[in-house]
């Protein structure tokens, strides 16, 4: 593997700290509604094989030119990798959609990410300098579901909707992970998953309970000038899955 996208990332160790370079960040917190939280999205250089530039950001209105600008800190880190043994330069983004909640006004109990989302996708815009050849691939912890609603509610499902069309409209192809290449899906199936669906359950309700693992809430989008050379593929098998709630996603360019 060459780099890693995380997110709700803390410092790494000090016995690690000397062999991996993370993206050149604030500092390891993510902006919140009242209180920061301890983590933040990070990009790592895991290889030789690459070089990393990292993007600096900041938040709008104190954003330079050769700054990008975002919504709320902590929830997007950015690089450009350079692939020495090709010369091909490929952006990569860290993502992760944070849950919020309605002011106290609404009278509602609620948690929802799409919002979050929504904003991290107005801050990718401004990586996107023309409608085609740019070379983008965005991943990451989104925190909401494809293709339907929460117990299949069509509410929650037009919402959902709306934030993979405008990843499409602004040039970034949708590329799961999806069955049955892209990982196992969910069995016993779930009541509230679409018998059509394709998904695979990236997210376990509890770490030592694989069975858990019903729905997919870590999506992987690319630009399509590089999008047919992609291969997308959730490790969520139990042998393969990890010490994480969230599995790890595959995520292979073939050469140009």
């Amino acid at each position: 593997m060459d780099v890693a996208l995380l997110q709700e990332a803390k410092p790494p160790p000090s016995e690690l700290a000397s062999m991996i370079e993370i993206d050149q960040q604030p500092p390891w917190i993510s902006a919140g509604t009242g209180k920061n939280k301890p983590w933040r999205a990070a990009i790592a250089r895991l290889s030789d094989r690459i070089t990393l530039c990292s993007y600096k950001t900041r938040t709008i209105g104190t954003a330079q030119s050769d700054e990008l600008a975002v919504s709320r800190l902590g929830t997007l880190a950015v690089a450009d990798v350079n692939v020495k043994a090709t010369g091909e330069i490929i952006t990569v983004v860290s993502m992760y959609g944070t849950w919020e909640s309605p002011v106290k006004q609404a009278k509602g109990n609620w948690i929802y990410a799409d919002a979050s989302v929504h904003r991290l996708i107005s801050d990718l815009s401004a990586l996107i300098g023309r409608q085609r050849g740019h070379k983008i691939v965005a991943a990451g912890d989104l925190n909401i579901l494809f293709g339907y609603g929460e117990e299949r509610s069509p509410y929650w499902k037009a919402r959902y909707e709306t934030i993979f069309a405008r990843f499409e409209a602004i040039g970034l192809c949708f590329l799961g992970p999806q069955a049955p290449e892209g990982g196992e899906q969910a069995s016993p199936w779930p009541d509230e998953l679409p018998t059509d669906s394709h998904n695979v359950p990236t997210y376990r309700t509890q770490r030592n309970r694989p069975e858990t693992a019903t729905r997919q809430l870590d999506f992987v989008f690319a630009s399509e000038a590089i999008a047919d050379r992609i291969h997308v593929r959730a490790l969520n098998q139990v042998e393969e899955w990890g010490r994480s709630d969230h599995c790890r996603i595959l995520i292979e360019i073939d050469d140009p």
